[in-house]
């Protein structure tokens, strides 16, 4: 089954790389990850998605807690969210298809980004399985390039990774800073 995680990290160099350096070590397999500063910009938010029973994701969100940039990780697959894939995505386009193009960017509520004289770079967001099918009517048109970020996804109402815990901020207190100093 594949399991959304959403971790809360310290925004210091070498987090990445930590952190897909360890799952790597373990063999655990990421099918998805995205990456981003948040509100508080001493933080950023980790989306994984990985494939695993119940039992291996839960020893993949230990394994997260035990690194010291690591504030918090969810498992928010069995939660009410909402998720979303950005891709842009370059066809050729040659003049006499740009109707058909256009309209299946309209029906998709896309957007197109750039026109050249031969093809089109598109803007589609979405969830996982709308991006998908957008890629397969495409394909006949001939796909140049493509570009995902992952998957993101936050829970919905008005709770947040961030305050879902009252330590949170004890936490990165607590955390050593890249410095030495905090």
């Amino acid at each position: 089954m594949r399991h959304i995680l959403s971790a809360l990290v310290q925004n210091v160099p070498g987090v990445l790389s930590h952190i897909a350096g360890m799952l790597a070590s373990r063999g655990y397999n990421i099918d998805s990850l995205a990456v981003g500063e948040t509100e508080d910009p001493r933080l950023s938010r980790m989306t994984f998605v990985v494939v695993g029973d119940d039992a291996v994701i839960e020893q993949v969100r230990k394994q997260l807690e035990k690194i010291v940039t690591v504030v918090r990780v969810d498992d928010i697959s069995s939660r009410d969210y909402v998720e979303r894939d950005l891709m842009l995505i370059k066809v050729s386009a040659p003049p006499d298809r740009r109707g058909e193009i256009r309209e299946l960017v309209e029906i998709f509520r896309g957007r197109i980004v750039d026109v050249a004289p031969e093809s089109m770079i598109i803007e589609i967001s979405g969830q996982e399985k709308k991006v998908e099918s957008f890629i397969e009517l495409m394909r006949p048109f001939g796909i140049l390039e493509l570009a995902r970020t992952g998957r993101i996804a936050m829970v919905r109402g008005s709770s947040s990774l961030r305050n879902s815990d009252n330590h949170d901020d004890q936490a990165l207190a607590n955390s050593r800073c890249p410095s030495g100093s905090g």
